[in-house]
């Protein structure tokens, strides 16, 4: 699966009790022993200590010292071995998107998306960059809700304007590590509220192809809610290597996403997974949990549709605090458990654009009377 390439230099005698151990190591996001999935691209001996390198193809730094631990503990049960020295690094791949050209400096675009607005898509995206960026990629993020560009102020730069070096390209704002372009930086909320579709889309798309991205691993696009034109156009005019659903568990937001996912197989782009917003409440004051909005209602639309269901996020005063201060919660508290659920989503969604280069798109049909 990794596009890295293997240096081997272990006696045969060694090298296969060597592999038989990595690829005993189940990676729990790709679901393959980590010679499985091509991340171990060094194997070396100098004396009896192991040199071991490894590549994965999707951001995970918050696991490289438990995974290090685990196989050294394996490996040193050997006698040939006793000390193992391990380099871990990331390398996502391209992803092409058909026809779509790829956008210079970017490897792979996420879309976010939801049926309807209203079920915290923004909030899941910021913090989604900024989770992938804390677990070691380089990110962009591309605020695409045009009517209601919110990005600027939920990363604390409400005043950035871009400039233009050449005349042609404009910069992006850097915040909290991660890079943002936003129609917000340009035009009063206003005044973009009264384009029509095509302009809509016309914009985004200068946005998106005359912005200088720096070198980029993952660009989060913030898509706007619904399922219409301006959506569709997207869609298909943006090379997107696979989407995230976002939707809450009540009825009639579970019934909107379902045209989210039909919307993206019908431009043959990969969805990654659902995102379930709002999921439940912890009473600060007894700790008693509710599902004010209903219960797994994520859960079993993915199930029925065989796509992953990413996370459950809970419905939470400080999350809407920390985006309303411009701190978005994986860097306001990085930490808390609403960070680490962040950054479980990032590596999952990781995980399946690298599981999709190798996979084929499942076929996803949606009746018009469900």
């Amino acid at each position: 699966m990794s596009s890295a390439s293997q240096n081997y230099h272990l006696s045969d005698d060694l090298l296969g009790p060597v592999l038989a151990i990595l690829d005993a190591h189940q990676d729990p996001y790709l679901m393959q022993g980590l010679v499985s999935a091509g991340c171990v691209t060094k194997l070396d001996i100098e004396g009896k200590r192991l040199q071991l390198g490894l590549c994965y193809p999707y951001p995970c730094q918050s696991q490289y010292r438990d995974t290090v631990m685990a196989i050294t503990n394996k490996l040193a049960l050997l006698d040939a071995i006793d000390e193992v020295e391990c380099e871990i690094d990331f390398q996502p791949a391209v992803i092409s998107a058909g026809a779509v050209e790829p956008l210079p400096n970017v490897k792979q675009v996420i879309a976010v998306a939801s049926g309807k607005g209203g079920v915290g898509k923004s909030t899941t995206s910021v913090n989604l960059a900024l989770a992938l960026a804390a677990e070691g990629a380089k990110v962009g993020i591309l605020d695409a809700d045009i009517y209601g560009p919110s990005i600027p102020l939920m990363l604390g730069v409400p005043n950035f304007n871009p400039v233009s070096p050449d005349g042609k390209m404009m910069t992006a704002a850097e915040a909290h590590g991660i890079a943002a372009q936003s129609i917000g930086f340009i035009v009063s909320g206003d005044e973009a509220a009264v384009w029509r579709g095509p302009m809509a889309a016309g914009a985004l798309a200068q946005l998106l192809n005359e912005t200088l991205w720096p070198e980029l691993d993952y660009l989060v696009i913030d898509m706007p809610p619904g399922t219409g034109d301006i959506q569709l156009t997207l869609s298909q005019k943006v090379p997107v290597s696979g989407a995230v659903v976002v939707t809450t568990p009540q009825d009639i937001a579970l019934a909107d996403a379902k045209k989210g996912i039909s919307m993206f197989q019908k431009v043959n782009i990969p969805v990654l997974g659902i995102v379930e917003n709002m999921s439940f409440h912890i009473c600060s004051d007894c700790g008693h949990k509710e599902h004010l909005f209903g219960e797994d209602g994520g859960l079993k639309m993915a199930a029925r549709y065989n796509v992953p269901l990413l996370g459950q996020l809970p419905l939470q005063l400080n999350i809407r605090e920390d985006v309303d201060k411009g701190t978005p919660t994986v860097v306001a508290d990085g930490e808390s458990q609403v960070a680490l659920l962040y950054k479980e989503i990032a590596r999952k969604v990781g995980a399946q654009l690298a599981l999709s280069q190798t996979q084929s798109v499942v076929s996803i049909s949606i009746s018009d009377d469900e």
